[in-house]
């Protein structure tokens, strides 16, 4: 299972950038724009990680801080335009794990939040984000994928299932694991899906779906994604 990142952030466009950076990297990512609605996350949904912006719509991000302490142990990175050192000092006494000053790279934010969590006992490596074998090639940044050097089409599920075998490749991914990342945690028991969008990517990527080079079946347990 993904771990689990609540983004705390009102505006909009670094929202989305964040979004899509911890997604690519491998993350279950949820938004919020107002203390209330990630107030009303942590309640409903608790995540393992909170990404927080200070200056919100209905109040202060130093006040979710406290509140989150208050109950949990679960690491905060603070992201803002701020630069008063007395600020930092109040957020990392009130319990914020990092302080990031913007503007910064995503390169740098993801960096910050595999410390975080190392800090908090989950060793987290840089996620894999192309692969390359023969006549694949595939590159999660841009979204990419080749084969033979021809770009190929894929839907936003059959890409999103390829992309968390890249992430795993060389490993076996199980059903349950697959199915749980790519359509959520109540979709665990619907193989079928997974048969049906294998067989998808197989048809737009093998040279012989029949005879699979790239996307391989382990029997009873899952698939994976060849890197030899």
């Amino acid at each position: 299972m993904s771990l689990r990142v609540l983004v705390v952030e009102d505006d909009r466009e670094i929202r989305s950038v964040m979004q899509s950076a911890l997604t690519l990297e491998g993350y279950a990512v949820q938004t919020a724009v107002t203390l209330a609605e990630a107030s009303a996350l942590l309640q409903h949904s608790p995540p393992d990680l909170i990404v927080l912006d200070l200056g919100l719509p209905d109040g202060e991000g130093l006040d979710l801080v406290r509140a989150v302490r208050r109950q949990s142990s679960v690491p905060i990175v603070v992201v803002s335009a701020r630069h008063q050192e007395a600020q930092k000092i109040a957020l990392l006494d009130a319990g914020a794990d990092d302080y990031l000053t913007k503007p910064f790279s995503v390169a740098e934010l993801l960096a910050r939040l595999r410390v975080a969590l190392r800090h908090r006992g989950t060793a987290l490596a840089a996620a894999v984000t192309t692969h390359s074998l023969d006549d694949l090639h595939v590159d999660l940044a841009t979204r990419a994928v080749l084969r033979e050097g021809q770009p190929v089409h894929l839907t936003p599920t059959e890409f999103d299932l390829l992309a968390r075998l890249v992430r795993s490749a060389g490993k076996v991914v199980t059903h349950r694991q697959l199915l749980a990342d790519v359509w959520g945690p109540e979709y665990t028991e619907h193989t079928h899906y997974l048969r049906l969008y294998m067989g998808q990517l197989r048809a737009k990527l093998e040279r012989t779906p029949a005879e699979p080079r790239h996307l391989l079946t382990e029997t009873g347990v899952g698939y994976r994604l060849a890197t030899e």
